[in-house]
């Protein structure tokens, strides 16, 4: 018997995003004050952004490659003649008044982003790319009866990702803008860091009968600074439009906020319109011209893809697909195993490397890749030494490793110096394993008996007295050859 639907398997959910990136340039979009996060209240503002009468913008060349940059690396179609536009209108943090923006030429046009669901792989369209500035910042908390402003970041450069309303879940959201703020980090184009408000994202929601075409009444959920909180939000109201509709109410377009608190989200205004804006050119700022050349140097420089880089690395050097997307996780983390690869054809030891002892040292550390590659080829030579069977996989990681980033030196020397390079001297590990099976005339008659998978105690047994200088192999074969007699 089939069961009848819920009013969830009844709607389908469309979901369109707005990512905003704080480009990583040292100063702002037309001035030259700078960007720097965490400095004192109203300290990096100047007749510019504050738009006194008499002051001129000047673009910044450095946010327009960083857009370029991106579209690129998205697939966007770059457009050659473009030009700011002013967007009106009337909030305390904005101390112009309008705010500098493209509207009908963005520089980026279309575009795509790959994501991976638990249902697979997925295309999500994109609708453009533009830049823009920022506004301040409103502080509602540090007083009882006033709002604080800072405009410190008033007039910091901004790309503004618009997807195409071709989202269906909360999931998918999550894992687009996950990808996003691995993109720009890799790009170097904004460092993606959310808590500092570097990376924000905005949800257009609305639901539909399963099988229609129309579009439903969207709300806008505003400044989402978390990718856990971007799915908290985006299930929350889709059950709230839900509920509304069930209930015979009417939804309205409107603006929204996340409270973090409960996981709900709440009303702050009705939604403008695009008319509502009275957008138009800037008179201040002369339009800006790109041409073939000029974009092509900027595709020169663009690094190697992650995507790209994981299906080099799963055919050259027959990395799992884990592997190869773990170590494409990060670009310093990538550069390092490139690093190494460039020194040694044990690829997949080098990854296991990465993934294991080297992500541990530098988790508790707190360390950086730059530290790390000073100690490039002694870290080399530990690894190859341990395929050599010349150090025990387990001194080389809890012992040698850290010693030889905290100082660069040759692990052979220092383990040479610490007795520490593994035996491979039968008489020395017979000696052992005469101690070990001496030591245990129980487990020796119970493995007799048929009990073999104690061979691994006895092998840990013989680790463990000889200090991790025993090869695991020769031990295990003597070990049999021990209790077979």
């Amino acid at each position: 018997m089939t069961q009848p639907s819920t009013p969830l398997s009844k709607y389908e959910a469309v979901i369109g995003l707005e990512i905003h990136a704080q480009l990583a340039t040292k100063s702002k979009l037309f001035c030259g004050d700078a960007t720097d996060f965490g400095a004192a209240p109203n300290t990096q503002i100047s007749p510019i952004t504050m738009g006194h009468p008499g002051t001129l913008p000047k673009t910044n060349e450095q946010a327009i490659e960083y857009a370029i940059m991106m579209g690129l690396a998205c697939g966007c179609a770059i457009e050659k003649n473009n030009y700011f536009a002013r967007k009106n209108y009337f909030y305390p943090d904005l101390p112009k008044g309008y705010q500098i923006s493209q509207h009908t030429t963005p520089i980026c046009v279309g575009g795509e982003i790959k994501i991976n669901t638990s249902a697979g792989e997925k295309i999500i369209s994109l609708n453009r790319i533009h830049l823009e500035e920022d506004a301040g910042k409103s502080i509602h908390d540090l007083s009882e009866t006033a709002t604080m402003i800072d405009l410190n970041r008033a007039g910091t450069p901004l790309i503004e990702l618009v997807t195409e309303p071709c989202l269906h879940s909360a999931e998918e959201a999550y894992e687009f803008v996950t990808e996003i703020r691995k993109l720009v980090r890799w790009l170097g184009v904004c460092d993606g860091n959310m808590e500092e408000g570097s990376l924000r994202c905005d949800a257009n929601i609305s639901i539909r009968l399963q099988g229609e075409k129309k579009l439903g009444t969207r709300v806008e959920i505003k400044n989402l600074n978390s990718i856990r909180n971007i799915k908290k939000a985006i299930e929350f109201e889709i059950e709230r439009l839900i509920q509304i509709t069930e209930t015979g109410g009417t939804i309205i377009q409107q603006t929204r906020s996340f409270d973090a608190n409960n996981d709900t989200t709440f009303s702050i205004r009705v939604k403008e319109d695009a008319n509502d804006y009275r957008y138009f050119p800037d008179p201040d700022l002369a339009p800006f011209h790109l041409t073939d050349k000029s974009i092509d140097d900027i595709r020169i420089k663009l690094p190697l893809l992650p995507n790209a880089l994981k299906k080099q690395w799963a055919n050259s050097f027959k990395l799992s697909d884990y592997d190869a997307s773990q170590l494409s996780e990060n670009k310093d983390e990538a550069s390092f195993f490139i690093a190494l690869i460039k020194l040694s054809t044990h690829y997949k030891a080098i990854a296991n490397w990465i993934l294991g002892p080297i992500r541990s040292y530098m988790n508790e550390t707190h360390s950086n890749y730059e530290k790390v590659t000073l100690a490039l080829g002694p870290i080399v030579e530990l690894i190859e030494m341990v395929e050599k069977n010349q150090l025990n996989f387990s001194v080389a990681s809890n012992k040698v490793l850290k010693e030889i980033i905290a100082k660069p030196q040759s692990p052979f020397t220092y383990a040479e110096h610490h007795n520490l390079l593994q035996s491979n001297s039968s008489d020395e590990i017979e000696n052992w394993v005469s101690k070990v099976l001496a030591m245990h005339p129980d487990k020796v008659a119970e493995y007799k008996k048929g009990k073999k998978g104690l061979i691994g105690l006895f092998v840990g047994e013989v680790k463990k007295i000889s200090q991790g200088k025993a090869d695991p192999k020769l031990s295990t074969q003597l070990l049999e050859k021990k209790l077979a007699e």
